[in-house]
């Protein structure tokens, strides 16, 4: 293993139904392509003893090293991998026999997926892999690459097959589109995680065929190589947000503003250009022939995941005890203020509230307000404690979103508290039962915000500020109606910009909790000409 770590290794055979066994000790397994007098034998029994190599079967046949072992990644260090292409099987060795229980143990309760094909794992009859990793040098650059993530260092360049495989790379600038994008993707995760690999001079986000897409350069072309071998397949977060990853014909990004859409971190002085748009004619004309990734139906690599709440993530998993290597994207989120740690799919969807003010606490305006970070089913006001509210959201991940935004802030008067109940479920009162309008269910309420996948709403969920965006806006309505309206709402209103041709506006309320109650009472407020104002927390300030 020439010049390769000597806890990694990688080997794999391409294209043959037969890989050559042969056996140095009764406990080891090499491939070998010149011993011909063994084969491999299939192990069928489900019963094997424990062992830190684990045997994968009914894989799909375009089934790449990094998907592969991404499945093992959750569970622990990962340091050896043996593709059978032919064969649609591979061999995945662990660090140790601990984790490869684990993984086992986990997914005879999940059955794995890989691109979503179910998949089958059991213990080897084998102890360890000992494989030529001269087989295949991209999968052993992409086991070096992941390694020297999960050990917190940066990815070593100095081997010389690394070197070969990453003297191919042709530009240091990457396309980036995002699969499954049911949580926001924001520039600063992006940076987070891509910044392992080199540095990142600038980022370009913008939405294409209904794709939240992105693209990221670095300072030189070897590690854009280095972050697409490592990073291509990924999820983000547990089940979603699935990273593809190719080159971009672009050699050099031109960013003209620092803003939630683009940023070049090599020019700080950059302005905000606030609804302007981040590519100019030139460089939109480029991406429209930029097709890497999109040009041909085969270069669409279908989204892929390991099954349940263990995901192939970059999020830190739980349950286990094991954090997955890759976690940058979640602490990120976290440190921006978007999206709480991820990795509890399988928590609670309820959401405790309290300290509410009784008396002017509506289940619509809890379900306006928390309706900002997911889509709110069903709001409770307890009937012998009108302080408090159950809230279900759709899910563990939206309750948790809300849960890291909203504790703590003011409203109506009241600094509110939000944590994750114990219940699974807000049940509604019984048939011919009169709760006094404290339960309501808004299941199929049309002000849902994050009903459809890779909605833009997704990338513009941002904590509680005195800056609210206004969005759906007539163009009769003057900025005096606005103002004189959001007046009325209780509060004073501090500045005010229309943009985007006065469709949209910025307005400033003089503090975070007169923005919040406003957001409640004017959020879907009938504007007329069948107009709805939509209202939403804005980054920005005027």
């Amino acid at each position: 293993m020439d010049g390769i770590a000597t806890d990694v290794a990688v080997g794999v055979k391409r294209g043959s139904d037969e890989l050559n066994l042969y056996s140095t000790s009764p406990n080891s397994v090499t491939a070998n392509g010149n011993d011909s007098s063994k084969k491999l034998r299939v192990e069928d029994r489900m019963e094997s003893p424990p062992s830190r190599v684990l045997h994968i079967r009914k894989l799909p046949s375009e089934v790449s090293e990094t998907e592969v072992i991404a499945l093992g990644l959750p569970f622990g260090k990962v340091t050896n991998i043996l593709m059978l292409k032919g064969k649609n099987q591979a061999f995945l060795e662990l660090g140790t026999e601990e984790a490869a229980v684990t993984m086992v143990n986990y997914y005879t309760a999940v059955t794995p997926q890989v691109r979503n094909v179910p998949v089958f794992i059991q213990f080897s009859n084998h102890k360890e892999l000992k494989t030529d990793s001269a087989l295949n040098q991209r999968a052993q650059a992409v086991l070096q690459a992941v390694s020297a993530v999960q050990e917190g260092g940066s990815p070593n360049s100095d081997t010389s097959a690394l070197d070969s495989v990453l003297a191919q790379a042709p530009s240091p600038v990457l396309r980036i589109i995002i699969d499954n994008m049911f949580y926001p993707v924001t520039l600063d995760v992006l940076q987070q995680i891509f910044s392992k690999f080199g540095t990142v001079m600038k980022i370009i986000t913008f939405t294409k065929n209904n794709q939240f897409q992105a693209l990221l350069q670095f300072s030189e072309p070897v590690n854009a190589q280095q972050a697409r071998l490592s990073l291509d397949g990924q999820n983000i977060y547990n089940s979603c947000c699935t990273l593809r990853i190719d080159f971009s014909k672009l050699v050099n990004l031109n960013v003209k503003y620092n803003n939630d859409k683009s940023r070049d971190y090599t020019r700080p002085e950059l302005p905000a250009g606030d609804g302007q748009p981040s590519l100019d004619p030139a460089m939109a004309a480029a991406l429209n022939k930029d097709s890497s990734l999109l040009g041909t139906p085969s270069g669409m690599v279908a989204p892929y995941s390991s099954g349940g709440g263990f995901q192939s993530s970059l999020s830190y998993s739980q349950g286990g005890g094991a954090i997955s290597p890759l976690s940058a994207a979640a602490a990120a989120a976290a440190a921006a203020g978007r999206v709480a740690l991820s990795g509890h799919s399988g928590c609670s969807g309820v959401l405790l509230v309290s300290n509410l003010n009784e008396e002017m606490v509506t289940p619509q305006s809890l379900f306006t307000l928390f309706g900002v970070y997911g889509d709110a089913q069903r709001v409770k006001i307890l009937y012998n404690k009108k302080d408090s509210a159950l809230i279900q959201m759709s899910d563990g991940n939206q309750a948790q979103l809300a849960m890291s935004h909203l504790n703590g802030q003011k409203m109506y008067g009241k600094i509110i508290r939000v944590t994750l109940s114990k219940h699974q479920t807000v049940q509604l009162p019984r048939e011919g039962l009169d709760d006094q309008g404290l339960t309501k269910d808004f299941t199929n309420s049309p002000l849902h915000r994050f009903k459809k996948p890779g909605s833009k709403n997704f990338q513009n969920i941002f904590p509680p500020s005195a800056t609210l965006h206004l969005s759906n806006v007539p163009e009769d309505v003057t900025e005096e109606d606005l103002r004189q309206l959001f007046s009325n709402a209780g509060g004073t209103v501090k500045a005010f910009k229309f943009f985007q041709g006065h469709k949209m506006a910025l307005l400033q309320m003089s503090t975070v909790e007169e923005a919040i109650q406003a957001l409640m009472d004017l959020h879907n407020y009938d504007m007329g000409s069948n107009h709805h104002l939509k209202v939403s927390f804005s980054k920005s300030t005027i």
